[in-house]
């Protein structure tokens, strides 16, 4: 075999151990990539009883029920179909009705979501506590231009920081 030809058996070697090796592990993680269905895609899909997803959309307001041994009901909608949710443990912190959530489990024979894990979404103004108390310590806090994290006492900080002010003085 001349230099040329094993230089091309190899690359071709090389290019297909590759190309299985991708194709192991897109098949791989296939299964463990997992978006959210919203409440109309479990509607129009028909979803089979049993499947485990996750569910996303907005908690309807009015939809909360809180139970004495801890299981929380509420319904989740994205303002075309509504899924009713039961679960059981302790709710995020950002948690309210109107707030975006996703929620993971398995879907009931009587169509509820039994959910095992709970995420609530906030929205972009979101800005750490620390984050809002270095702009308050600089001066550059903007009361009501965006939301701080959980324990900050006031109730808005501006995600852009504000120019301090400028000296005019003449200089000689």
């Amino acid at each position: 075999m001349t230099r040329r030809r094993r230089r091309s058996v190899l690359i071709l070697v090389c290019g297909a151990v590759l190309a299985a090796a991708l194709a192991l592990v897109l098949s791989a993680m296939r299964d463990t990539i997992v978006f959210f269905r919203s409440p109309t895609e479990v509607a129009s899909q028909k979803v089979a009883p049993g499947t485990r997803f996750r569910l996303g959309g907005l908690v309807e307001a009015g939809s909360l029920k809180r139970e004495v041994d801890g299981h929380v009901e509420f319904s989740v909608t994205d303002t075309g179909s509504t899924v009713a949710v039961r679960y059981r443990g302790l709710l995020p912190d950002l948690f309210r009705e109107g707030q975006g959530v996703v929620t993971e489990g398995v879907l009931q024979a009587d169509g509820t979501f039994r959910a095992d894990t709970v995420l609530a979404k906030h929205d972009e103004t979101y800005m750490p506590r620390e984050v809002a108390d270095a702009l308050k310590a600089q001066g550059r806090w903007q009361e009501g231009a965006g939301k701080p994290g959980p324990g900050s006492s006031s109730q808005g900080a501006s995600a852009q920081p504000q120019p301090a002010p400028v000296s005019r003085t003449a200089v000689q």
